[in-house]
């Protein structure tokens, strides 16, 4: 079982070191391993569900649970978890691998690099893909790219992350995303769904 607290890289480099194959994908993922449970992260054509087996939950009132894969509707960053529950570890499905696992994080983190702003600040991906198309081509066809408010700014790199490079605050991000979400529906007619989740109320 793989603790929620753990962050996705270092699970991905665990495995790897190990020789297991199936998690690679997980090496640039920002956040930790409960994180990409809650919202199915992946990256490059993987997400994490598909290695999932079991889960471990806690509810507000302190009790713990397991839970069968199968018994959750799972989605693109989508996961269906019960009212006031929150996973707390998982048990994922690996493959033995053929030695080459290292050189796959590697290669992985190395093209993630060269697309995305990894070397920033930022919580990933901002907005989910609409249908057949991708929230990165329709942020960049408006002109958003760069686009900045306090110390949050629209990656010059990679469209659908924003960056804080400028010591940003709550609410900097939240009104760029809103402005954002505006801003393409406006050229687009698509609105964007954000895919980082909200908690309080900013200052």
């Amino acid at each position: 079982a793989v603790d929620a607290g753990v962050s996705c890289a270092r699970f991905s480099r665990f495995a790897a070191k190990h020789g297991w194959s199936g998690g690679e994908f997980l090496a640039g993922v920002p956040g930790t391993m409960g994180g990409a449970l809650a919202m199915n992260a992946g990256a490059f054509g993987s997400e994490t569900w598909t290695l999932v087996e079991e889960v471990e939950l806690v509810d507000r009132a302190g009790s713990f649970e397991n839970r069968p894969a199968g018994s959750f509707a799972v989605s693109y960053r989508q996961v269906d978890i019960p009212p006031a529950h929150w996973f707390t570890a998982g048990v994922f499905r690996l493959s033995q691998g053929r030695g080459d696992e290292g050189t796959n994080v590697r290669s992985l983190l190395e093209k993630r690099s060269e697309t995305q702003p990894i070397r920033q600040s930022s919580a990933g991906s901002v907005f989910r893909n609409p249908p057949n198309d991708y929230a990165a081509r329709l942020i960049e066809i408006s002109g958003l790219k760069g686009l900045r408010i306090g110390g949050a700014q629209v990656s010059m790199q990679h469209a659908n992350f924003i960056v804080n490079d400028r010591q940003a605050c709550a609410k900097d991000i939240e009104t760029l995303i809103e402005k954002v979400q505006t801003a393409v529906a406006d050229h687009t007619g698509i609105r964007l769904e954000p895919e980082v989740r909200f908690v309080g109320e900013h200052q």
